[in-house]
């Protein structure tokens, strides 16, 4: 519980830090993201996450994506039947910076495919991974972007439960 108490603390840190920009990305995958070019997450993330597991990891970067795009980030349950549901497959690196992102599944909506690896790659640089769960150098793994009909998003690691009905 204490674990879980610090990486909130730790995030809510790093929010607090961040500012809020508006990018924009035309592609549907994003590759060496952070090579010299800097967006919503250019300010410098020194940190090391406390989070010991993927899970509690993509936690932090939930929160972080969310907090950079809070004006499209749907702050009440979702809707019961959702208008898009986008999973990208990603990697960071040992430094927290995104080498590379992309869409692994879709229902094909094009604009919510832009947000979804637009926000991602508008957020990094990311806190630094522990290093025992980086696998050569990097740490991959999947998140879930759930759109509503208006375009705003959750992300799945953090999002309310849908409205039903």
């Amino acid at each position: 519980m204490k674990k879980r108490i610090l990486s909130m603390v730790t995030v809510c840190a790093l929010v607090a830090c961040s500012t809020n920009e508006t990018g924009n990305s035309t592609g549907k995958a994003v590759n060496g993201a952070q090579s010299g070019k800097t967006g919503k997450g250019s300010e410098s993330v020194s940190a090391v996450s406390a989070s010991r597991t993927v899970d509690a990891y993509k936690v932090e970067v939930a929160h972080r994506i969310s907090h950079l795009h809070r004006q499209q980030v749907y702050s009440e349950n979702p809707q019961p039947l959702l208008r898009s549901v986008v999973v990208v497959r990603y990697s960071i690196n040992a430094d927290g910076n995104l080498i590379n992102a992309q869409i692994q599944r879709s229902n094909k909506d094009r604009d919510a495919e832009r947000t979804a690896l637009a926000s991602l790659k508008n957020s990094a640089p990311f806190p630094k991974p522990h290093p025992q769960l980086l696998r050569g150098g990097r740490l991959d793994m999947s998140e879930t972007w759930l759109f509503n009909d208006d375009g705003r998003f959750q992300i799945r690691s953090i999002a309310l439960p849908q409205r039903t009905g």
